[in-house]
């Protein structure tokens, strides 16, 4: 997949990995929502309603083991405020996995594009950025799901209520002014260890079906800064995700 870059994007891309590189080391670990938990998933793809998305992985049903984070971005002590992180790995035999990496926003259109900070870790998470499929543009969200178990108001919750029950969310998809169409369910299972939480690294850019592609100086500038974060801890692009039984 080729990602649209800068014209000065050599030496742009080297600085800023660098620097993302750098500021990990300070931080012994993850430069981007360090504080978090990971799950063993399961993800159920029902398909689209309507017309196709265009994305095989999304209009196709399907059942893939997969691997969840839940994170806080700042991070900001115990339940205060901040801008939540959800990260979910689709496993694939034999090829990439999907990576898909969304934060607490708003579900209306203009919200959709914002990471709003929120006490809850049950809401809306969208991908902020789009991407593209052919000439559209799509949103993909992580949406709170009424019949699921709430996450609660921390990280500590959140484990809480995996050890409990089975927490859900709703895989939806949009275009930039339209309403969310449900896609699938992702459930959350058990815990994963902390070393296996701080050996999981995602790269939201590369990780894609081949029909999706972001676009744009931000997600070039997401590319460098995650290429840097996974450079100061010795990890890959794939290094980590659940080899445990699904839920």
């Amino acid at each position: 997949m080729t990602v649209t870059t800068p014209p000065s994007a050599g030496w742009a891309a080297t600085a800023v990995e660098r620097a993302s590189a750098a500021l990990g080391r300070r931080r012994h670990g993850r430069l981007l929502h360090p504080a978090g938990h990971s799950f063993v998933g399961d993800t159920m793809i029902w398909g689209t309603p309507g017309p196709p998305i265009g994305v095989g992985l999304l209009d196709e049903p399907g059942r893939y083991r997969a691997t969840v984070r839940i994170s806080k971005g700042t991070p900001t002590p115990g339940s205060w405020p901040d801008v939540l992180g959800l990260a979910l790995r689709l496993h694939r035999d034999g090829e990439r996995p999907f990576d898909l990496l969304v934060s607490s926003s708003g579900a209306a259109p203009v919200l959709r594009n914002l990471p709003l900070p929120r006490r809850r870790f049950t809401g809306t998470y969208t991908t902020i950025m789009c991407y593209r499929v052919g000439r559209r543009r799509i949103w993909l969200a992580a949406l709170a799901d009424p019949d699921s178990v709430a996450l609660g108001r921390s990280l500590s919750t959140v484990a809480a209520a995996t050890r409990a029950d089975t927490p859900r969310l709703v895989l939806a998809v949009a275009s930039a002014v339209g309403s969310w169409r449900p896609v699938g369910q992702v459930s959350i299972g058990a815990q994963l260890s902390a070393e296996e939480d701080a050996a999981l690294a995602f790269d939201p850019v590369r990780n894609l079906p081949p029909e999706l592609r972001v676009a744009g100086p931000l997600a070039w500038l997401r590319e460098q800064t995650y290429r840097g974060s996974r450079r100061a801890r010795g990890a890959t692009a794939q290094s980590g995700g659940s080899t445990a039984t699904t839920v």
